[in-house]
């Protein structure tokens, strides 16, 4: 689904439509009948997660954009209303594609004796359990609001963004009452396990017993019949900020924080059980364009679905795999001096976090350490980080961390740690302006002997330990000069609000990260002109910046190989006549989060490998502070290359894109199956052995 006009123009296909295809990558581990059940549960809970946050932003702005003017609209090489029709009707096909996926997954669960009920199939004695459950832990949670009445109309409430409501209808005779009560979750929980019967069990969702207990609810109020459907509104989530003001910065972006809670709507997700003349009255009440109306299934807000609790065996999830050891490197010992000795690389998940950890409590305590400096993204809700981080204040250490707060949908965590730092005498600076800084880097200054001795961190994933738990990352641990002494400059600008370029060995954005990947696909495309063999592999999560795909256009059409390992959009053509006959796009969804940015370039035999916090979008190739490092250990590099080659092996869960059409279809040829995530693990698992 090509937006290009005509054939002479670059074939690119529109960001957002990628996006969805790539959810439909992940509506497809749910159908998968290889994956666990409760597995394939909670990946209908990513795609439906994933298709609330696109609607809060992506949808929005697309919204934004639909008042330009025609001048604008040639510019950004699409029309945006048309753009927002295509996202409906993908949209509506993938929810209903959810339904089936959903029912038949219940269906597979009634097999394994677990039965998800609902209001209208519960006998009477769970009906009696649940009814006391209701009135002792639910019924004080609940604050219906009446919004007719007779004559008199209550004006319709603001929603909530993202909440989930039950909108009911009471029928008394001819006329009827309209009313709106907010699911009381997260303060309860979403599931309740019912007790045991023989070896059956039963889960109920708390949405169910409130509709199972409706009359009770409103008693007082004169009915013959009750229905009831849930609705949840998706609110625009794009935050507008006055990067203007600096000392005040907190406070104007927790109030627009606030704010986010009441911004256009942009998505009415709604039971399609519903009356149409119910339907009518929240459009008219809500004044709703019917453009954002999206029908959907009984259970809007099915990222909770992440949480559904295993009642059954342990083979409805998937094994837990051990954190594995990296070879030689023991971090129950001194990480820096093992580091002294060889760089070496932790490839999570498969490697345990606790050497980050271990690294920073080490640096909290050791009396040689003189300093700290670390950029922090996104941070676990109970972060060992953070406590490090505090410590090494308390015990002396100049610690200056460089907080981004304008990480989306995680500004409100990171104001909290901020300001938990500043009072723990942590040096915090804040990120301004419109350059989000989303690198990952640590750099611990030593003394030792009389002199200072740099150890360093770089990585391509944040300083988490929980999404480090099923987030494909890798983070090398140097003291090489060239990365060092870089690291240390990078810092000295961060801190005196400048950008460098010209660095040794780094390669950061925004100045540099756009100039060196273009020499570099240049110098393939200049080899591979000379009759030698060129080729590079690009491993990232977004491909969009139309300048970077244009220039893998011009390498593929000299001849160089290139190959493409995109888990999220993609906004480049493969196999196009004339564009990219010698590009290969493949997107792995799997267990783990696919979330590593590599370069490999063959450069004449002399093969080259940078790691790097960038995916090639514009965002992060001008406007974002982001940091690439090579990789300078030939055993690390051989490490790396060797899991990109079971990556490019995958015949199992990498599907192979073809954008033009939309599809992601996977290649299973007769023979034996590759399957990546265990072949690293059995890979790296070997390594220690």
């Amino acid at each position: 689904m090509s937006l290009d006009k005509d054939e002479e123009k670059m074939p690119l296909i529109n960001r957002e439509i990628s996006w969805l295809y790539f959810n439909e990558r992940v509506l497809q581990e749910a159908a998968d009948e290889s994956v666990p059940l409760i597995e394939r549960l909670r990946f209908l809970a990513i795609f439906s997660s994933n298709l609330d946050e696109f609607y809060r932003v992506r949808v929005a702005t697309l919204n934004r954009l639909t008042n330009i003017n025609t001048t604008a609209k040639e510019l950004l090489g699409f029309n945006p209303k048309k753009v927002l029709l295509q996202i409906k009707d993908i949209v509506i096909r993938l929810e209903q594609e959810f339904d089936r996926l959903y029912e038949k997954i219940i269906e597979k669960l009634t097999e394994e004796n677990i039965f998800i009920i609902n209001d209208l199939n519960l006998e009477a004695g769970r009906g009696d359990f649940i009814r006391k459950y209701f009135y002792e832990h639910v019924l004080s949670k609940l604050v219906p609001i009446i919004l007719s009445s007779g004559k008199r109309e209550i004006p319709f409430p603001e929603l909530n963004d993202k909440k989930i409501y039950l909108f009911v209808k009471l029928f008394r005779k001819k006329k009827s009452i309209y009313s709106l009560i907010e699911i009381p979750f997260p303060t309860l929980s979403r599931f309740l396990v019912l007790p045991k019967e023989n070896d059956s069990r039963f889960i109920i969702l708390l949405d169910d017993i409130i509709r199972y207990c409706l009359s009770d609810l409103y008693s007082i109020i004169e009915h013959d019949k009750i229905e009831a459907y849930t609705i949840q509104l998706t609110r625009d989530a794009e935050l507008d900020l006055d990067f203007s003001i600096n000392d005040k910065f907190i406070d104007v972006l927790t109030k627009s924080l606030q704010e986010r809670e009441n911004g256009k709507p942009m998505r009415l997700l709604y039971d399609s059980e519903m009356p149409k003349d119910m339907l009518d009255y929240l459009v008219q009440k809500i004044k709703l364009d019917p453009g954002v109306l999206i029908p959907g299934n009984r259970y809007p807000n099915f990222s909770d679905f992440i949480n559904f609790p295993n009642v059954g065996s342990r083979k409805l999830e998937y094994a837990p795999s051990p954190r594995l050891l990296v070879k030689d490197i023991d971090y129950r010992k001194s990480i820096f001096t093992q580091m002294a000795r060889a760089d070496f690389l932790v490839s999570l998940p498969y490697h345990t976090y606790d050497y980050i950890i271990h690294f920073l409590r080490e640096a909290a305590i050791d009396p040689k350490v003189v300093s700290i400096h670390i950029t922090l993204y996104r941070l676990a809700e109970n972060s060992d980080v953070i406590n490090a981080l505090i410590n090494a204040a308390r015990n002396g250490k100049k610690v200056q961390v460089f907080v981004e707060l304008k990480a989306r949908f995680d500004e409100k965590a990171n104001i909290y740690w901020s300001k938990k730092l500043d009072k723990a005498g942590v040096n915090v600076k804040i990120a301004l302006g419109e350059y989000k800084v989303h690198s990952k880097v640590c750099l611990i200054k030593r003394r030792e002997k009389g002199k200072i001795v740099y150890y360093a961190t770089l990585a391509t994933g944040n300083f988490n330990e929980v999404t480090a738990g099923v987030y494909c990352d890798h983070n090398l641990f140097t003291v090489r000069k060239e990365i060092v002494r870089d690291l240390n400059r990078f810092f000295s600008g961060l801190k005196a609000n400048k950008f460098y370029d010209n660095y040794e060995s780094l390669i950061t954005s925004p100045l540099e990260s756009r100039l060196r990947l273009n020499a570099f696909i240049d110098r393939e495309i200049t080899n591979v002109k000379k009759g030698i063999y060129a080729s590079m592999i690009l491993k990232m999560n977004s491909l969009s910046d139309d300048q970077i795909i244009s220039k893998l256009y011009e390498a593929s059409n000299a001849g160089v190989k290139i190959e493409l390992i995109i888990r999220g959009m993609c906004c480049l053509v493969p196999g196009k006549k004339g564009f990219s006959e010698n590009i290969n796009v493949r997107s792995i969804v799997d267990r783990y989060l696919e979330h590593a940015r590599i370069w490999v370039f063959e450069n004449g035999g002399q093969e080259e490998i940078y790691l790097t916090s960038a995916d090639l979008m514009t965002r992060n190739l001008d406007r974002r502070v982001e940091v690439g490092f090579p990789i300078l250990d030939e055993n690390i590099k051989r490490e790396v290359k060797d899991i990109l080659e079971l990556q490019l092996r995958d015949n199992t869960k990498a599907r192979k894109v073809n954008q033009s059409e939309g599809s992601n279809y996977i290649e299973r040829p007769d023979g034996k199956q590759h399957r990546s995530q265990v072949e690293i693990y059995n890979y790296l698992k070997d390594k220690i052995k």
